[in-house]
């Protein structure tokens, strides 16, 4: 929650608790998604971000010339001030929204837009049927909407891994992530971790453009994804429980995890392959880039369309705990 010493005098106490908000917002999330008919007409907070994000890096980072420490102090400047603004502008939303408590609504809202359960339920869910119904041209082009790998590389199963390593990766940043900042900090905390998120996902690349630079915003991410991360994985593996998964899940994420390249993705990619039965990860190819990754998962790389509906249906469970962990907390 917003820190009491941050909040003006003027501030309803009487407004409903922040994880109850909370809790509104992941129903209204579920319901509505990316909320089209608004943002066909006005800018996703995420693009304003990312606008943001790309001119800090043409001011900053353009031009060339300058040694390996002064990226890095720049790149640091970036993350500061941006993250700074964007926390500044979450306590004020944040105040104005709770200043009376019939005007709390506002805020579960705002919290709505910044998660990402049911769009990220449906770009997946259209991989699968772009497999099924276009066959592996369809899931070509589906896939190429939600990873960065080269889609023309990928057999069917190399799409179906894409996939599900995407839906269970983003689980970690799109939902358990922003629902424990909000937790821990209220809307300053949601939207600092969102543009970390997005600066990582912009300039922390190990590229010539990016490697000094984007640094403190890769390392930032990392650490601000530690624990969800985690807790990612596990709420994974207790939605695998009625699958009789639930041990196959934690096995997996605690032999595999460490194995995958990122600190943080391989918890939650760990926890899903194990509850499948199948393999992710794996040697993979990117635009100018050959990733030779060692499969995690204790079965069989060869998944299909049908295993991505499977891993949905574990996403929803997935998302299910997530929300009862935040019910847990009111009851508390």
């Amino acid at each position: 929650m917003v820190p009491r010493m941050l909040l003006p005098p003027f501030f309803d106490a009487a407004a409903p608790s922040i994880a109850l908000i909370l809790l509104a917002a992941l129903a209204i999330d579920a319901v509505l998604g990316e909320f089209d008919p608004v943002f066909r007409r006005l800018p996703h907070p995420a693009v304003l971000m990312g606008r943001a994000v790309a001119a800090f890096e043409r001011m900053l980072n353009g031009g060339g010339g300058h040694s390996a420490a002064t990226l890095r102090w720049r790149g640091a400047l970036a993350v500061v001030v941006l993250v700074a603004l964007a926390a500044a502008i979450g306590l004020a939303i944040a105040c104005l929204a709770r200043a009376v408590s019939w005007l709390w609504p506002v805020e579960a809202l705002v919290v709505a837009i910044l998660l990402a359960q049911r769009s990220l339920y449906d770009h997946v869910r259209a991989v699968a049927d772009g497999l099924d119904r276009g066959g592996l041209g369809g899931g070509r082009d589906a896939v190429s909407h939600i990873v960065g790998r080269d889609p023309m590389s990928l057999d069917e199963h190399g799409v179906s891994r894409a996939a599900i390593e995407s839906l269970a990766e983003n689980f970690s940043d799109a939902v358990v992530a922003p629902t424990f900042w909000y937790l821990v900090l209220g809307l300053p905390g949601i939207l600092a971790y969102k543009t970390i998120n997005t600066l990582d996902s912009m300039i922390g690349h190990k590229t010539a453009r990016y490697l000094h630079f984007g640094m403190v915003a890769a390392r930032l991410d990392d650490l601000v994804n530690l624990l969800p991360a985690r807790l990612s994985g596990l709420w994974i593996a207790f939605a695998a429980l009625p699958r009789g998964r639930f041990a196959a899940a934690v096995r997996s994420m605690l032999r595999d995890a460490s194995t995958h390249r990122s600190p943080n993705a391989g918890w939650p990619e760990a926890a899903m392959a194990g509850a499948l039965d199948i393999k992710l990860a794996g040697p993979r190819k990117y635009p100018g880039e050959v990733v030779d990754a060692p499969f995690i998962g204790p079965g069989t790389p060869d998944v299909t369309a049908a295993d991505i509906r499977q891993a949905l249906r574990l996403f929803v469970g997935a998302c299910v705990v997530n929300a009862a962990a935040v019910a847990l907390l009111i009851l508390a």
